[in-house]
């Protein structure tokens, strides 16, 4: 983990900014064309992304980071490593990190980074973000689900998490939100104790499918939903509502 401090980019002033940060990475090419100069090989979004690549969010290779001559740096606490945001302000390069853990505070967050960099007012996107947020839809009955993001070993959403809040929103109630880890590793004894309503599986970090994941709760319904629309704070929040509650509200029929 990283810390939050972070290091603004001045006002009116044109930057050049890298993204270790996918949903940032697309927040930033869609808003202010240009000023992205580079991202990882995972940042996907836009579609046709042109900018230098610089490895992976969990190991970027930091001399090419370095040698983009960035003006700012842009990580999160889940998404990067502590040693690497240090290395980079080490090197006299500004970093600003980013930590939402609930849908209004990503808002927040992402309408703040957005002007710092020189955006005259919120995009239509982010506006759109917050209409739908404002009166999301829900399922017809509040249901307790597991959330594995991992298998081999089983990795859950725990307490205090982003998506967590999505979910929430939506009328799913996390089983481990009490958790005193944000990302508990419980076995799959464990998790089939809990006797959930649902199990939601996103299909990133770890790809769920429907041969892939569901087979190991036989008799529960499970959701396989977007891990870009639960998981990304960026454009995508402006459909993530309506996408997830579709999904939420279909899932496979339990086998077994």
């Amino acid at each position: 983990m990283i810390g939050t401090g972070a290091a603004g980019a001045g006002e009116g002033v044109r930057v050049r900014v890298v993204s270790l940060v996918p949903s940032l990475t697309e927040a930033v090419a869609v808003t202010l064309p240009g000023v992205l100069v580079g991202a990882t090989d995972w940042c996907t979004h836009p579609a046709g992304l042109d900018v230098a690549r610089v490895g992976g969010s969990k190991y970027p290779d930091l001399d090419r980071v370095r040698a983009l001559r960035p003006d700012l740096v842009l990580l999160n606490v889940e998404e990067n490593r502590r040693e690497d945001a240090d290395a980079l302000a080490a090197a006299g390069v500004p970093v600003r990190v980013t930590y939402p853990r609930t849908v209004p505070a990503a808002l927040d967050e992402l309408a703040g980074l957005l002007a710092d960099l020189g955006a005259p007012g919120e995009p239509g996107w982010l506006a759109a973000a917050r209409r739908a947020w404002a009166d999301p839809p829900a399922l017809p009955r509040v249901r307790t689900a597991v959330v594995p993001v991992w298998r081999r070993p089983w990795v859950v959403l725990g307490a205090e998490t982003f998506a967590g809040d999505v979910l929430r929103r939506l009328g799913v109630v996390n089983a481990y939100a009490g958790d005193p880890e944000r990302y508990p590793r419980p076995g799959l004894d464990e998790l089939r104790a809990r006797r959930p309503d649902l199990v939601v599986l996103p299909d990133e970090p770890y790809r769920f499918t429907a041969e892939d994941g569901p087979e190991a709760f036989p008799g529960v319904p499970c959701a396989l939903v977007s891990g870009r629309h639960l998981t990304w704070y960026g454009p995508s929040l402006a459909e993530a509502p309506a996408v997830l509650a579709a999904a939420l509200s279909a899932p496979l029929s339990p086998a077994g």
